[in-house]
């Protein structure tokens, strides 16, 4: 048998297994979810919007060692119609970076005293085209998603781990741990979503 083939295969193997023992969880982890707050006045839609448990044990040791995370969020405003579909009247996507920085963590460089289980997102605010009619009715619905690793980071985690450099691979090899690298960074990213009616003040 051809070493040199032989030991990449066995590179390949060793840092996959060290990936897949970030991925293999130690202990329950909360199901990720997320909550808004919608309110009109006037034309204007002003949304205040949380995330709760995103960061799983697996998350956070790959944050502590460096890693940032990206918490990506959608948000769109529908009007809602009794006989009809719902209009999407507008949308926001926003990014936040999450990272472990002198000891704690930092959302947008934002000290989080209290750790990640809870994270404040970005407000977002719609301004109506016009003043909305007495019975009209609104909804927010929010989708957020945090990724901390991608294929190529958790393949230099993996060559962390195992403390060695890669080897020349060759084409299939690096085809093979690629799909699985990449299968490995799907699973270790969190997402939920809810949504919320809009309300009016009293």
């Amino acid at each position: 048998m051809d070493w040199p083939r032989k030991h990449v295969g066995r590179g390949l193997g060793t840092a996959l297994l060290a990936v897949a023992g970030l991925h293999a969880p130690a202990v329950h982890a909360e199901e990720p979810r997320t909550t808004c707050t919608a309110t009109l006045a006037g034309r204007r839609v002003m949304v205040r919007s949380e995330a709760f448990d995103f960061v799983s044990p697996e998350l956070d040791r790959l944050v502590r060692l460096g890693m940032a995370g990206k918490l990506e969020v959608e948000l769109t405003l529908w009007q809602r119609h009794t006989v009809w579909f719902d209009a999407r009247m507008d949308t926001a996507r926003l990014t936040q970076v999450l990272a472990f920085s002198k000891g704690a963590y930092v959302l947008d460089g934002r000290p989080l005293p209290e750790g990640p289980s809870s994270l404040t997102l970005e407000r977002v605010a719609w301004t109506l085209e016009k003043r909305p009619e007495p019975g009209a009715r609104y909804e927010v619905r929010i989708s957020v998603r945090l990724h901390v690793v991608t294929a190529a980071s958790l393949g230099r985690v993996a060559a962390w781990l195992t403390q060695g450099k890669q080897a020349p691979a060759e084409e299939g090899n690096t085809l093979t741990g690629t799909v699985l690298l990449r299968s490995v960074a799907e699973d270790l990213a969190r997402g939920a979503s809810a949504r919320c009616d809009v309300t009016r003040p009293p």
